[in-house]
């Protein structure tokens, strides 16, 4: 099936590894141009060679920008008007905030998490929402943490569901223009980010064992498989979904 992505332009955030990366190789695969931000200039230097090697020469283009500076938002949407003449869209992905339980993560966290996970990502969806037209997609990276508590991370527990129903407010509020607004709740997908969660009992291999044995797919999903999802999610073959967040956890999620 074709997904309609030659040519459309979108804005990835947290795209030099993990789930974002994922995304935006999806995307430059299958024709799009990406504009993909990190935190420093190795990391999305390494990430726009790569996707360019993938999509062809231009594909890609990078910005070092954080998401919760205040000012990063503008910036990652003008440079991709200014590189590519358009923009189509933006999955907007952050890193995971610091885990341990809700008694013991000092405030500060909660606060830098707040900043990044929470705020940040509002800002970025709120200047594209300005900035997109009909057809345009907003999508957010999650975590299944949004439908049920994840042990040991009471940050993304906290943060992650206000920020679904947020996205939800903004489907109802961007529906009448014809712009889309989506999420994606990864569970356990083979990232750098979730072999540390492993690793934080001191046995990562019987930790992924454990959460295996919990999974009907009976293992860890691929960022491949993630960011295929993503991708469809942004294209537009998925034209009449919206306000939808969608898990992509081999089955773990045992809410409708």
């Amino acid at each position: 099936m074709d997904l309609g992505l030659k040519d459309k332009v979108y804005v990835v955030t947290g795209a030099t590894r993990g789930l974002g990366f994922a995304a935006a190789r999806e995307l430059a695969a299958d024709g799009a141009r990406v504009l993909v931000s990190g935190r420093s200039e190795a990391s999305v230097g390494a990430a726009v060679t790569e996707l360019d090697a993938l999509g062809g020469p231009g594909a890609a283009h990078g910005l070092v920008a954080d998401n919760s500076d205040p000012g990063a938002a503008d910036r990652l949407l003008t440079a991709a008007v200014e590189r590519f003449g358009r923009l189509d869209g933006v999955l907007i992905s952050v890193g995971g905030p610091q885990a341990g339980p809700v008694t013991t993560v000092p405030e500060e966290a909660w606060r830098d998490a707040f900043e990044s996970v929470f705020l940040g990502a509002l800002r970025i969806a709120r200047a594209a929402a300005a900035a997109l037209g009909e057809g345009g997609v907003i999508g957010f990276v999650l975590s299944g943490s949004v439908r049920q508590p994840i042990p040991g991370l009471g940050v993304s527990n906290g943060l992650r569901p206000g920020l679904a129903m947020a996205a939800k407010s903004l489907a109802d509020e961007l529906g009448p223009r014809g712009i889309r607004v989506v999420g994606l709740l990864p569970a356990r997908i083979d990232t750098d980010r979730v072999r540390e969660l492993d690793a934080l009992g001191g046995d990562a291999d019987a930790a992924r064992a454990q959460h295996s044995a919990a999974i009907p797919l009976g293992r860890y999903g691929t960022p491949e498989e993630f960011g295929k999802v993503a991708a469809f999610l942004l294209s537009p073959a998925a034209s009449y979904l919206t306000g939808v967040m969608v898990p992509v956890d081999g089955g773990a999620l045992r809410t409708l």
